[in-house]
C-alpha cells in the first residue's frame, strides 16, 4: 500500500508531495502465471524505460495540494497503462474522470 504526505522544507514552507511504501512487506509473493510480481512490478506499469510510479512521482511534486497531486497521478497511471490492459476505453474514461475532478478543484 502507499500513501501521499506532505511535508514543510526549510524556512521557506515550500510545500512538496511524497508517494511512498507503507509498511511494505519484507518478501512479497510472486503473483500470477510466469513468475510475473503483479504487486510490486505488474507489467502494465513496467513497459518501456520508465515505470509508471517514476513519472507519477516526479510530476506530482509541484502539485499545490496533496488531492489535486492524487488525481494528476491517478489521470497518469490511467493513460500510461490504458493500451497494456484488456479495456483502454475503460482506462481512458477513469483518466477522464479524475482529470475532471482535478480541473474542478483548480477552478
Amino acid at each position: 500500500m502507499y500513501e501521499f504526505s506532505k511535508y514543510d522544507q526549510g524556512n521557506n514552507n515550500e510545500k512538496w508531495l511524497s508517494y511512498h511504501p507503507v509498511n511494505p512487506p519484507s518478501d512479497p509473493p510472486m503473483i500470477g502465471g510466469g513468475g510475473e510480481d503483479r504487486v510490486n512490478s505488474p507489467s502494465h506499469y513496467t513497459r518501456g524505460k520508465i515505470e509508471a510510479i517514476e513519472i507519477i512521482e516526479d510530476a506530482i511534486k509541484d502539485a499545490p495540494s496533496v488531492e489535486a497531486g492524487y488525481s494528476q497521478g491517478q489521470v497518469l497511471k490511467y493513460l500510461l497503462r490504458a493500451w497494456h490492459k484488456d479495456n483502454p476505453l475503460e482506462d481512458v474514461r477513469k483518466a477522464r474522470w479524475y482529470l475532471n475532478r482535478l480541473i474542478d478543484s483548480l477552478e
